[in-house]
């Protein structure tokens, strides 16, 4: 009788995260900042195809990889958010619960599945000077192995991460306004793209306006995006 092929466990976690990194390289970086009036997200995207959503009234998304995937993450978060919302309380939807939901979704597709989901997300949550205990911004980040992390000022995930993460290092200033924050994120993006200019309709721009009422988040059309970098 023939030995069944081994292969370590370490190897089969090895060429899983190795095949989800290549997956979300191929795709456009995305850049969540900080500005004095919010939260900005704005990914290099020409398509029709939004890679940045709404999931509550604080909360926004952002996914680069397989597109049908991390859409269909986006989905899972709106109808977690609307059922506890429904269920408690609005306020008590938070960044940190959405994040932690995503993480062991995605880790156990990662540890149980033969084939790892190609994706990495953001979840953005803008704060409210009216609540009391969510004044704060806050940016989570959540890799295609589960892994959570919360960032502060900036957060940058797929294409040339690191290329597009040394250019905000750089250039970051606490407290940019809108106008400064969409023309360092498209800058950074640039940085990216290996120095290729990026006009309006590559662009996709969305914010979390900290002074807008009820329902936070709102999508920047071209022409506004092009006045704002004018």
């Amino acid at each position: 009788m023939s030995m069944p092929f081994y292969v370590s466990p370490e190897q089969v976690m090895a060429d899983k995260a190795e095949y989800a990194r290549k997956g979300i390289a191929r795709g456009k970086s995305i850049v969540a900042l900080e500005y004095e009036g919010g939260l900005l997200l704005i990914a290099e995207n020409a398509t029709s195809l939004s890679k940045v959503g709404e999931i509550y009234d604080r909360l926004a998304f952002a996914g680069v990889g397989k597109f049908s995937e991390f859409d269909q993450l986006r989905k899972v978060g709106v109808r977690y958010a609307d059922t506890k919302g429904y269920a408690y309380s609005r306020e008590d939807v938070r960044g940190k619960a959405l994040a932690n939901a995503y993480s062991q979704a995605v880790g156990d597709v990662f540890t149980r599945e033969m084939k790892p989901l190609e994706v990495e997300v953001i979840v953005a949550e803008v704060g409210d000077d009216d609540l009391a205990g969510h004044e704060n911004n806050a940016i989570y980040r959540v890799k295609f192995d589960g892994f959570i992390s919360d960032h502060r000022g900036f957060c940058v995930i797929g294409g040339n991460v690191e290329d597009v993460e040394n250019a905000l290092k750089n250039d970051y200033r606490e407290g940019p306004t809108l106008a400064e924050a969409v023309a360092l994120g498209r800058k950074a993006l640039e940085r990216g793209s290996d120095g290729a200019s990026l006009g309006t309709d590559s662009l996709e721009v969305c914010v979390l306006d900290r002074a807008r009422k009820g329902r936070k988040f709102r999508r920047l059309e071209p022409s506004e995006v092009q006045q704002l970098l004018a």
